[in-house]
C-alpha cells in the first residue's frame, strides 16, 4: 500500500448485534441474522428471470451479447476447442499441477466414501423391497469467474459426479477478455486433468439457462443436462432457484459466508484472518462472528483492522465486512452462541472454543463445520478433501453441501410373491375403499380372489 493510500484508508469495523439479556424464539433469531438486503436480492431476481427467458428465446446470439456487455468479450464460438483444452495443462506450472492433483486425490477419497450402496429388505415372507441408487445421465457444472479464478471449484463439482458414475459432464465458466474470450487457462487445465472435454465459455445466469434448456451455436450443440451444480454469485444462486424443476440443482451455493463461534480461549488473530479470508471473495460476502466474550470481540476488531489494512483486496474486504450481511453477535453464553449459529445456518462454520468437538456436535444447521483452531475454512476451500460447494443464505436449514449422492437418485424396487400379496391384500382394499378409490382395491382382488370381472 502506498503511503498516500495508507493514510486515506480507514480500516473496517464490524457492526455489533448485542443479544445479551434477551430471549428470542428460533424464528425471531432467524429474522435478526445479518443478511444481504432484500432490495439487492429482489433486483437480482428480476434480472435473472429476464436472462433465462431471453436465452430460451434467442439462444447463442443473446448469450454472446451478454458476454460483450458483462465480460467485455466479443465471442466467436462459445465452445472451447479441444486443442485449447489439451494445451492448457502444459501452460500451468508443475507446482500448480501438483497442488491440483493432491486436491483431486483427497476429494476422490472422500467422494468414494460418500457413495451410497443398494439396500434391500424382506418386510414379510416373499415381500421384497430394494433401494437402488442410480447416477443421473448428464450433469452441468458451473464454475464462476469474475473477481477470482476457481480451479478448485472444477474439482469440487467434477470429482463427486465422477464418483457417482455420471456418464456425461459439461462445464460452463465465464469468458475472459485477457485470454481472448476463452476461460482462464487454469480452469481449463483442471478440467482437462479431470477428463472433461466439453467446456463452454458462458458465465452467469445465462450459463445455467443454457445448460438447462440446451443451446445451439452453429455446429456446436450443448445438450440439456439433468442436474446443475456449482457455486456463484447471487445471480447464479437465483438462477438455480428459477430453474429448479426444469433440472435438478445442488442448492443455492451463492455469495459466500462464514460464521465463527468463539469463546475467551480463542486466538483473535486466527478469527480475524478467517473472517477476512471469506470477505475477499466478494463485496457481498458475509462474515459473522458469534461470541459470549466482549473482550474477545474487541480484540478481533483490532486484529481485523490491522490485517485488513495489509491484505491485497482490502477495499473489497472492507465493503464486505461493513455490509449488512456481516457483523459481530454478542451472546450470554456458549449455548446461546450455538443457538444463534443454528438460526444463522451458515455456509461455513468455524468453532474456536474449548471442547470444540462437543460444541460442533450441537450444530444442526451448517454447510460444513470446521473444528478447532487448525481447521480454517480455506483448508476446505482447497485440499481438505471435503467439498466447498455449500448452501448459503440460511438454506443450510434444509440443504446439504455438494456430495456424491447429489448426482444420484433412488429407484425403489418392489417384488411380492402371490402369497405375500394375499397376506396384505385385505388391508389394501380397506385403505382404497376409505379413500374412495375402489379400482385400486379391485386391482388387488383380481389377483387374490380370482375376480377377473
Amino acid at each position: 500500500m502506498s503511503t498516500e493510500a495508507a493514510e486515506n484508508y480507514r480500516a473496517p469495523r464490524l457492526s455489533t448485534l448485542d443479544l445479551r439479556g434477551t430471549h428470542h424464539t428460533y424464528a425471531e433469531l432467524r429474522s435478526l441474522m445479518p443478511r444481504q438486503n432484500s432490495e439487492y436480492v429482489g433486483n437480482a431476481q428480476q434480472a435473472v428471470d429476464e436472462i433465462i427467458a431471453s436465452v430460451r428465446e434467442r439462444g447463442a446470439d443473446y448469450v454472446k451479447e451478454l458476454s460483450q456487455r458483462f465480460d467485455g468479450v466479443e465471442q466467436g464460438a462459445l465452445r472451447v476447442p479441444p486443442e485449447v483444452m489439451k494445451d492448457a495443462v502444459d501452460s500451468i506450472s508443475p507446482e500448480l499441477k501438483a497442488a491440483l492433483e493432491v486436491s483431486i486425490e483427497r476429494n476422490r477419497a472422500f467422494a468414494a466414501a460418500q457413495k451410497p450402496g443398494e439396500t434391500s429388505i424382506e418386510v414379510a415372507p416373499g415381500a421384497h423391497l430394494i433401494n437402488r441408487w442410480t447416477p443421473v445421465r448428464r450433469v452441468g457444472v458451473y464454475v464462476p469467474g469474475g473477481l477470482a479464478v476457481y480451479p478448485s471449484s472444477v474439482i469440487m463439482n467434477t470429482v463427486p459426479a465422477q464418483a457417482a458414475g455420471v456418464e456425461s459432464i459439461v462445464l460452463c465458466t465465464p469468458p475472459q477478455k485477457e485470454f481472448g474470450g476463452l476461460p482462464h487457462p487454469t480452469i481449463l487445465a483442471a478440467a482437462s486433468i479431470l477428463g472433461i472435454d466439453e467446456v463452454w465459455a458462458i458465465g452467469g445466469a445465462q450459463a445455467l439457462a443454457s445448460m438447462a434448456y440446451g443451446l445451439t451455436d452453429d455446429a456446436d450443440i450443448l445438450e440439456p443436462v439433468d442436474t446443475i451444480t456449482g457455486p456463484g454469485n447471487i445471480f447464479v444462486a437465483l438462477a438455480k432457484r428459477a430453474l429448479q424443476g426444469v433440472v435438478g440443482v445442488d442448492g443455492e451455493a451463492g455469495t459466500t459466508e462464514i460464521a465463527v463461534i468463539a469463546d475467551s480461549s480463542a486466538n483473535p488473530d486466527f478469527v480475524a484472518a478467517d473472517l477476512i479470508s471469506q470477505a475477499e471473495h466478494d463485496p457481498h460476502a458475509g462474515s459473522v462472528f458469534i461470541t459470549d466474550s466482549p473482550e474477545l470481540a474487541e480484540k478481533v476488531q483490532e486484529a481485523i483492522a490491522r490485517r485488513a489494512s495489509a491484505t491485497k483486496h482490502r477495499d473489497r474486504v472492507k465493503e464486505a465486512l461493513e455490509g449488512p450481511q456481516s457483523g459481530i453477535i454478542l451472546t450470554d453464553s456458549l449455548q446461546h452462541s450455538v443457538d444463534v449459529a443454528n438460526a444463522y445456518a451458515p455456509e461455513h462454520l468455524e468453532v474456536h472454543t474449548e471442547s470444540a468437538s462437543a460444541v460442533a456436535a450441537q450444530i444442526r444447521n451448517a454447510g460444513a463445520i470446521f473444528i478447532g483452531p487448525y481447521s480454517p475454512v480455506p483448508l476446505g476451500d482447497y485440499a481438505a478433501g471435503s467439498n466447498h460447494v455449500l448452501p448459503t443464505g440460511g438454506t443450510a436449514v434444509f440443504a446439504s453441501g455438494l456430495n456424491t449422492s447429489t448426482f444420484m437418485k433412488v429407484v425403489q424396487l418392489i417384488e411380492y410373491s402371490q402369497d405375500a400379496l394375499a397376506t396384505i391384500g385385505d388391508h389394501i382394499v380397506t385403505l382404497s375403499t376409505d379413500e374412495d378409490l375402489p379400482a385400486h382395491g379391485e386391482a388387488i382382488t383380481a389377483r387374490t380372489r380370482g375376480n377377473n370381472a
